[in-house]
C-alpha cells in the first residue's frame, strides 16, 4: 500500500448536454455534491468556464457556497479559477470569504484559463494566460499574507492594495495549481510550495507528462529550498462502474458520445476509428475505466506505479451514464475501492485467516467447552436426584 494515505473526490468541470434544462443541471450537481459528502468522499473541486455551451458554472465560488450550506464534511476547491480573467485582489478575497463561509472547508485552485472562446470573448490573447496566471498567483499568495501591494502591470494596477480581513484558515487555505501536459503547473507548484492537480493524468499524453511535470516541480522547489509534498498531488483520470463490465458499458450509452463530442468540438483529440465503438476505444486506450469497481482498482494501482506516491485521486464528472446509475457508480466505489487503498479490512482479513488457519484448534476448544457444559449439566443433575430420594424408615412421616 502507498506510504500516504490516498484520498479520494470529484472534478466537475461540469458536462452537461445542451438539451437539457440549465438550472436542473446543476441542481443535479449539487445533489451528487451530497451524495459524495453522505459516502464519504474527501474533496470536490468546481471548474470555472464562460463559453461552448456544455460547462455551465461560470463561478466555482457561488456554487461552492451553495454546496457548503447543503454538506457537512467534504472539502471543496475552485478547479479552477482562471486567473487571467479576475483582478487579483477580488480573487483573493472571495476565496477569503469562502473560507470564512465554510469555517475552513474552501481549497484555491488556480490555472491560466482552459478555453480559448473565454479568453478571447474577454480579448485576452490565449499566449499571455500563462505568464498573467503567474502574475496574479504571485500577488494572490501576499494578499493572504496580509501584504500590502503596491503594483502595475499591463493588466492591473494596485496603489497600496490589502485584503482587510485575512484567511480563517491560518495562514491561508491550501493553494493548488492545475497541470496538464505543459510545465507551467510544475513550475509553479515548486516556486511556491504548492499542491498540483494533474488533470489529464490518464490521458495517454498526460500519463507520459506525469513525472516530468513532478520532477521539475521537485526539481524547482529544491532550489528554493524545499521539498514538495506529494500528499498536496492530485490525478484526476474519467471513470464509471457497475457490478459488471458489460452493465457498465450498457450504462453509458446513455451519454458518452455527446461527451466525446463536445471534447471534440472544442479541440479535436478523441478519434474514434470508423466502425469503432467508441466506449470500448475509449477504454482500450486507457483514457479511463468504464467497468467494475477491480477495473477501478486497477487504474489507480497503474498511476501508483507511473508516479509513486501521491494525495488524492479525482473522478472527473462526466453525465456518461443517468443520474441513478451515475450515483451507483459512486457507491460501489465507496464501497469497494475506497477500502482497498485505505487498507481499512485488513484487520478483519488477518482476523478471518487467522479462524482458518486455527480452525481445527478453534472447533476442538469449543467441542471440548460445549462437552464440558453437558457433563456439568448432567452432574448438577445427578445431585439434584440425590437430594430428594426418600430416606428409608421416614416414608410415613
Amino acid at each position: 500500500m502507498a506510504g500516504i494515505p490516498l484520498r479520494h473526490g470529484a472534478f466537475l468541470p461540469p458536462f452537461h448536454p445542451m438539451n437539457e434544462n440549465p438550472a436542473a443541471c446543476i441542481e443535479r450537481d449539487l445533489e451528487l455534491m451530497q451524495w459524495l459528502d453522505r459516502l464519504g468522499f474527501h474533496e470536490a473541486w468546481i471548474g470555472e468556464h464562460h463559453s461552448a455551451g456544455w460547462e455551465l458554472i461560470s463561478s466555482p465560488e457561488l456554487f461552492i457556497a451553495v454546496a457548503a450550506e447543503r454538506t457537512r464534511w467534504i472539502k471543496f476547491g475552485t478547479g479552477v479559477i482562471s486567473l487571467p480573467y479576475h483582478n487579483p485582489l477580488m480573487t483573493a478575497n472571495r476565496i477569503i470569504q469562502l473560507d470564512h463561509h465554510t469555517r475552513g472547508r474552501i481549497m484555491f485552485g488556480a490555472g491560466p484559463g482552459l478555453l480559448a472562446s473565454d479568453a478571447l470573448m474577454l480579448g485576452i490573447d490565449p499566449n499571455t494566460q500563462r505568464d498573467r496566471m503567474a502574475e496574479a498567483l504571485d500577488v494572490i499568495l501576499r494578499f493572504f499574507k496580509g501584504e500590502i501591494v503596491t503594483e502595475r502591470t499591463e493588466w492591473y494596477n494596485f496603489v497600496g492594495a490589502r485584503a482587510h480581513v485575512l484567511p480563517y484558515t491560518k495562514p491561508h487555505p491550501e493553494v493548488a495549481v492545475v497541470s496538464a501536459v505543459t510545465p507551467s503547473g510544475g513550475r509553479l507548484a515548486g516556486k511556491y510550495g504548492l499542491s498540483m492537480i494533474c488533470v489529464a493524468a490518464t490521458n495517454p499524453f498526460g500519463y507520459d507528462a506525469l513525472g516530468a511535470n513532478w520532477k521539475i516541480a521537485n526539481d524547482i522547489a529544491a532550489e528554493q529550498g524545499r521539498q514538495m509534498n506529494p500528499a498536496g498531488l492530485r490525478l484526476v483520470g474519467p471513470m464509471h462502474i457497475a457490478e459488471t463490465r458489460a452493465q457498465a458499458m450498457e450504462n453509458v450509452k446513455y451519454g458518452f458520445e455527446a461527451y466525446l463530442g463536445y471534447l471534440n468540438n472544442n479541440q479535436p483529440r478523441f478519434i474514434v476509428p470508423p466502425g469503432k465503438d467508441a466506449a470500448e476505444w475509449f477504454v482500450e486506450n486507457n483514457y479511463g475505466v468504464i467497468g467494475t469497481p477491480d477495473d477501478a482498482i486497477a487504474l489507480i494501482q497503474r498511476l501508483y506505479d507511473k508516479q509513486g506516491d501521491f494525495g488524492a485521486f479525482l473522478q472527473q464528472v462526466h453525465n456518461w451514464a443517468d443520474f441513478e446509475q451515475t450515483k451507483r457508480s459512486y457507491e460501489l466505489y465507496q464501497r469497494y475501492v475506497m477500502p482497498h487503498f485505505s487498507g481499512d479490512n485488513r484487520p478483519r482479513i488477518d482476523s478471518f485467516n487467522w479462524c482458518t488457519d486455527h480452525r481445527d484448534e478453534l472447533t476442538e476448544k469449543r467441542s471440548s467447552a460445549a462437552r464440558l457444559m453437558f457433563d456439568k449439566h448432567e452432574a448438577e443433575q445427578r445431585d439434584k436426584a440425590a437430594m430428594v430420594r426418600p430416606v428409608k424408615g421416614k416414608e410415613a412421616w
